[in-house]
């Protein structure tokens, strides 16, 4: 190993090969820092079950703390529930609290596999965060899996569609004109279909949707629609991953998210269950956060209740 090097050049992102890891451990490779970070918590959620069982023996501390979460967190959020048992048998505490003042072990009741972790007497999930639960499988289900990258959607609580047309003061487009855009978007010029949006009435409220751009989330759109109610907005950057806000009684109060990227240090304990439960699935995530329970996808992909265009004005300094 060479001067001031930590052991772990070279590696790749996934560390799933034992015997390299092991290798590098014998000659030297730190096991409590790694690409500044914890070498733990990394293979809790990229790496192999051996992998971790090779590590949980090399560390001063299998329950250190990296962005206020251990390796066991990691692994449970992630849903890698092999390596989170390996962590359990090697002292990890399923049962401390941590963000939001959930546990690893009582966040997992509310996931697939509830029955990871022996459950303390007394132990459980609320009726409200049970529901939450049942909801989150019920609604990533209807959505089913499709192609969203490149899409942008605002997803608005208690209006319909007409409702949500008339505050974007927009004008009827004729589907055929937008089943053209949607068969070939990329062969048009953005300027050319960046105002054309699809708005469809859902339970709880609707959605506009763009599968070609990010209109729905730009800011004065999401300001339109907010009015008197709440509004989240996506887009699934295909170069920069999913970007979303919210915005609220006619003003965005926050920006640059990223639902469906998993919990945050400083969330609250609604915010950590909703994204656990959502994690890796933005668009259900986007649809939760504003009370709305579509039956599939079709007010996401298409084809929408109506198909309308947007009037030409400044949406970005709204």
């Amino acid at each position: 190993m060479t001067p001031g090097s930590d052991g772990w050049a070279g590696m790749s992102w996934k560390w799933a090969d034992v015997d390299d890891v092991r290798r590098r451990l014998d000659e030297g490779a730190d096991p409590e820092r790694w690409s500044g970070g914890r070498p733990l918590h990394h293979a809790a959620v990229f790496g192999s079950p051996q992998v971790v069982g090779e590590l949980v023996g090399r560390v001063a501390d299998v329950d250190a703390l990296e962005n206020g979460v251990t390796a066991l967190w990691e692994a449970v959020v992630a849903g890698k529930s092999h390596n989170a048992r390996v962590l359990a048998t090697a002292g990890a505490d399923p049962w401390r609290p941590l963000i939001g003042g959930w546990s690893p072990g009582r966040l997992s009741l509310a996931g697939p596999t509830p029955d990871l972790f022996p459950v303390p007497e007394g132990t459980g999930l609320t009726d409200t965060e049970r529901a939450a639960a049942q909801e989150s499988r019920r609604l990533i289900t209807a959505l089913g899996t499709f192609h969203y990258d490149g899409t942008g959607l605002a997803c608005v609580a208690g209006i319909d569609a007409a409702e949500a047309v008339r505050r974007l003061r927009a004008a009827p487009v004729e589907d055929e004109a937008a089943d053209e855009v949607l068969k070939e978007p990329h062969g048009y010029d953005m300027d050319q279909i960046l105002q054309i949006v699809g708005v469809t009435t859902v339970p709880g409220g609707c959605v506009v949707t763009q599968p070609w751009g990010y209109a729905p989330q730009m800011p004065g759109v999401l300001t339109l629609l907010s009015a008197d109610t709440v509004c989240y907005g996506l887009y699934a950057n295909p170069k920069s991953g999913n970007q979303g806000s919210i915005a609220r009684h006619g003003a965005v109060e926050s920006w640059d998210l990223h639902p469906g990227g998993g919990p945050n240090e400083n969330d609250t304990a609604e915010e950590v269950l909703a994204s656990y439960l959502y994690h890796y699935h933005p668009v259900a995530y986007s649809c939760a956060f504003a009370g709305l329970s579509p039956t599939d996808s079709r007010a996401v992909v298409g084809p929408p209740d109506v198909w309308v265009e947007l009037p030409r004005r400044d949406y970005w300094s709204h």
